[in-house]
């Protein structure tokens, strides 16, 4: 699987990923900060990329309908330090291998993970 990190997040979930042998890129370090949320989501269709954000918009499948998108996993998260969001982020790496994740919705809170897609 083939995942873009928002600029949102800590770089480390891009290594998390990596580590775990897939492919991980982050919005930092292809130098996208602050582009439009939908010239994100379209870059992430073109490269066949799985967003990963805290930015709750991405949520709305109305804005962002499950076919027009390879995959979104937003964290929903009540506290959103770096510590807390890679301990958290480290417990839904192996559900990739459960559960489907191109064009779904994964909405991960602290305790629970809820998917929406066909």
């Amino acid at each position: 699987m083939r995942f873009k990190i928002d600029e949102n997040l800590p770089v480390e979930i891009a290594e998390m990923l990596n580590n775990a042998g897939y492919d991980s890129k982050s919005v930092n370090d292809e130098g996208l900060q602050g582009v439009k949320d939908s010239h994100l989501i379209d870059i992430c269709k073109k490269e066949n990329r799985i967003l990963v954000t805290l930015d709750t918009d991405f949520s709305d499948i109305r804005n962002y309908s499950l076919e027009d998108f390879s995959g979104v996993i937003v964290l929903r998260l009540k506290a959103q330090t770096k510590f807390h969001v890679i301990n958290v982020f480290k417990n839904v790496i192996p559900l990739f291998q459960k559960e489907q994740v191109y064009h779904r919705l994964w909405i991960v809170e602290e305790s629970r993970v809820r998917i929406r897609g066909e």
